[in-house]
């Protein structure tokens, strides 16, 4: 079997459903522009969040890890979310003193497409943007395992890719963690077999118009799986995971009427649980679970292990 050609379709395969999935377009930024602070965490909240828990899916599956030997396999996970009609809106202020200062209901990033318009002193206007229209996010994270040694394995996350100036700019997931079995320590025949886990990546989304990063996701997934094989085939596992995420963004606001450099950053913790059914096949496998979050997701693939 051509591995790299294997390989090759797989990294299409995320690219593609990327470039479907991802609500980020050269208009955010535009959206953005007109506003400022708790207006601009409100109008991004559904986005980020849906990133930080996306990412914190698809890591690992069996508890299972040889004590020694070369195993590699190259995996296809893909991890997704449905919005909610919490997350279409948010309380949104008027901004650079607008007068009378209003508060109301607004789109967020993934709400509605209809700007809300507020009425002012003077016939002046204050101009909610709307959003995107979103129902759904997904991410595919291309992984290769690598082990093992002493019971230990590594795992690398990779894909990088530029859209294009009309699209979304430059794309790039970069991740690494190890994984420690700790059935080993249990005897001869572990009733299941247990792994500790620890991960770190990072997701760069798109360019502002100085052509920095627009968002940089990072998310640390610190964690234990079980599982028990029945048959060659079979192999139902959970997980539990400490997940943590930052996520920095740079846009041009203009909403002092200048154009203004602006920073704002979200940070957030969270407790995973994860149920799945993993499926081996030879050296195919293939599997499926649901993520319980603060945010719940769903996760399938498939990889190829040797």
């Amino acid at each position: 079997m051509d591995f790299s050609s294997v390989f090759r379709r797989g990294i299409w395969s995320a690219v593609l459903v990327l470039l479907l999935a991802s609500p980020l377009s050269a208009q955010i930024e535009d959206h953005l522009s007109a506003y400022t602070g708790d207006n601009a965490k409100g109008y991004l909240n559904p986005l980020v969040g849906a990133l930080g828990t996306t990412l914190g899916g698809g890591l690992w599956r069996s508890g299972h890890i040889p004590k020694s030997g070369l195993n590699i396999a190259v995996e296809f996970p893909m991890v997704g979310l449905y919005f909610t009609d919490d997350d279409k809106y948010f309380m949104g202020t008027t901004e650079n003193g607008f007068s009378p200062e209003t508060t109301t209901q607004v789109s967020t990033v993934v709400g509605p497409t209809d700007a809300v318009l507020v009425p002012g002193d003077g016939g002046t206007m204050f101009a909610f943007p709307g959003g995107f229209d979103i129902g759904s996010f997904a991410i595919v994270a291309p992984q290769l395992r690598v082990g093992a040694v002493l019971g230990t394995e590594a795992m690398l996350r990779f894909i990088a890719f530029k859209i294009g100036d009309s699209e979304l700019g430059d794309v790039m997931l970069a991740g690494f963690g190890v994984r420690h079995s700790i059935s080993q320590y249990m005897g001869p025949e572990p009733a299941v077999d247990l792994a500790a886990s620890f991960y770190w990546q990072n997701l760069k989304l798109g360019e502002n118009e100085n052509g920095e990063d627009l968002t940089s996701t990072t998310n640390y997934s610190l964690g234990a799986q079980v599982s028990r094989k029945f048959g060659t085939v079979l192999n139902p596992y959970a997980g539990l995971y400490y997940n943590t995420y930052t996520a920095d963004i740079t846009y041009i606001s203009e909403a002092s009427g200048d154009s203004e450099t602006t920073e704002i950053s979200f940070d957030d913790a969270y407790v995973q649980f994860t149920l799945g059914v993993e499926l081996n096949l030879w050296i195919f496998n293939v599997w499926g679970e649901y993520n319980i979050a603060e945010r719940q997701s769903f996760g399938a693939g498939f990889g190829l292990a040797l």
